[in-house]
């Protein structure tokens, strides 16, 4: 009961949440299977106290596990932002935000999304990061200060639309 009462929600786009369910389905009914058929082939080797093929397997299985309760975790917590939805008026979860970065004169484009899904590289940052949660709620137009550990950066905000 108190882990319920402690559980912070998990918000994700649509995209997020078919992420990780095709996840946690291969988990589920094909590494189990591969990683159970390697645990067997090892078990017929024989002496299990020296047999590193059986360590590696049975690791392996674990890291599968451990991964497998994580997702259901994540999903059990998850509140899901519809992005047809999205009020385009201001930057919000699920939405696609251009910037100008203000001292160096860059352009760039993220998506905002929820902290499970964050993915700098692939333009994706959270609403808890410095910069999406100092976006947040801003309009086309506003001037962000967002301060980083690197110091205050000032970003403009050029556009924002529904992420495709």
């Amino acid at each position: 009961m108190a882990e319920e009462v402690l559980a912070k929600k998990n918000v994700l786009t649509y995209e997020g949440l078919r992420k990780l369910e095709d996840e946690l389905e291969d988990l589920k009914t094909v590494k189990r299977k591969e990683v159970a058929k390697k645990i067997a082939e090892a078990r017929e080797q024989g002496d299990l106290s020296e047999n590193a093929e059986y360590d590696a397997a049975k690791a392996e299985q674990l890291e599968y596990e451990n991964r497998i309760e994580e997702i259901e975790q994540i999903l059990k917590y998850a509140e899901v932002v519809v992005e047809d939805n999205v009020d385009l008026g201001k930057v919000s979860i699920g939405c696609k935000v251009k910037i100008m970065d203000l001292e160096y004169n860059d352009e760039m484009d993220f998506k905002i999304v929820g902290s499970t899904e964050a993915n700098s590289l692939g333009g994706k940052i959270s609403n808890e990061s410095p910069v999406g949660k100092a976006l947040l709620g801003h309009k086309i137009g506003d001037t962000v200060k967002v301060d980083t550990q690197s110091g205050k950066l000032k970003y403009k905000i050029l556009n924002i639309e529904r992420s495709k």
